[in-house]
């Protein structure tokens, strides 16, 4: 913990410093790369869709002496072979079955074929199915969310920054998050349910307000850059994100901590499967916002105004200055000719 309390304290002073910006093309090319690889998964592999969006039958079984789910699998088997059938434990004696869409009498054979293999009563089997046209309203519902969310944000951006540029490289971050997010659930094969796309709106919200932590630093660091002749403006914005990983972090941290011991224990201790989609997606999203933050939108920001004609006649100016005074070419540090704490 000492460690890294000390490594937090080099990181702000600009003793230590991770080169974000420095090595912005590095690691835009590697989220670029993901980020095709992300996309080519699913249009190979395709989706594990929940019945809410494929549509289907669900059978929810109750006071079952046992959640294992070879025995919901095998009698469904059993009576009509294999029609997709998915088993989740709810808790320690129920489970959830759902399956593609059965006819009555297919729905009827299933029932009794549940009531005989757990030794329950016909009552604590519960049925219903949902309709393609329903999960295609869900679907739709749910693209018209993320479109209205990622236009909010966008113009949120552009307003409270008073930049287009940090506007663009913020929404390009959530959607390096959103991209790589849904590679991983296509590649793994976890099951897309309304739940998770709810606890993935929630980490689209959590890396906005990461972002926006980590911008307003840089906005502070880069305030009236032309006037400062210490520090180039592509080293100032790197130091306001080093400023700021730790706090980022610690943030992910203590956000992904209850959602691990929600997703761990309570689905394979407790057995509630119910827990498992919101969790998983606030899991996994969490993960990849706070790495999207530092490694995608915050070099991209960097990146996008290097080419300003204001930015390279400051680093030019600075360049200049410290082969006049035969300084070392990188941002000073406490102990050097001005410490960092001097500002602007």
């Amino acid at each position: 913990m000492r460690k890294f309390l000390s490594w937090g304290n080099d990181l702000h002073s600009g003793r230590t410093s991770i080169p974000f910006v420095g090595r912005a093309k590095l690691w835009l090319t590697i989220a670029a790369a993901l980020g095709l690889v992300s996309i080519a998964i699913p249009l190979i592999f395709g989706f594990n869709l929940g019945i809410a969006f494929k549509g289907g039958s669900e059978f929810k079984v109750d006071n079952v002496s046992s959640s294992e789910t070879q025995v919901a699998e095998q009698a469904v088997t059993s009576v009509l072979g294999d029609v997709g059938t998915n088993v989740v434990p709810t808790s320690d004696t129920s489970v959830d079955v759902t399956t593609e869409q059965l006819t009555d009498p297919q729905m009827q054979e299933v029932r009794d074929a549940l009531v005989s293999a757990y030794s329950i009563d016909a009552e604590d089997v519960t049925s219903n199915f949902v309709g393609p046209e329903w999960g295609q309203d869900v679907t739709d519902k749910m693209i018209r969310a993320l479109v209205i969310f990622l236009g909010l944000a966008m113009i949120f951006m552009a307003i409270y920054f008073r930049t287009w540029k940090m506007s663009l490289a913020a929404i390009i971050g959530l959607v390096a998050v959103m991209v790589v997010t849904v590679g991983i659930y296509s590649a793994t094969g976890f099951e897309i349910t309304p739940e998770a796309i709810i606890g993935f709106l929630t980490v689209l919200s959590f890396s906005l307000y990461d972002t926006v932590v980590v911008f307003d630093k840089i906005r502070e660091n880069t305030k009236d850059f032309e006037d400062n002749v210490h520090m180039k403006f592509s080293e100032l914005v790197n130091l306001g994100v080093n400023q700021t990983t730790v706090r980022s972090i610690n943030t992910s941290v203590i956000a992904v901590l209850p959602i691990a011991a929600i997703l761990f224990i309570g689905v394979f201790l407790l057995g509630a499967g119910t827990l498992t989609d919101i969790s998983l997606s606030l899991f996994v999203g969490t993960i990849v916002a706070a790495l999207s933050t530092l490694f995608v939108a915050s070099p991209l920001y960097g990146l996008l105004r290097s080419r300003e004609p204001a930015v390279r006649a400051q680093e030019a100016a600075v360049d200049e200055r410290r082969r006049e005074k035969n300084l070392p070419d990188r941002a000073p540090v406490l102990g050097d000719e001005v410490p960092v704490s001097a500002g602007l």
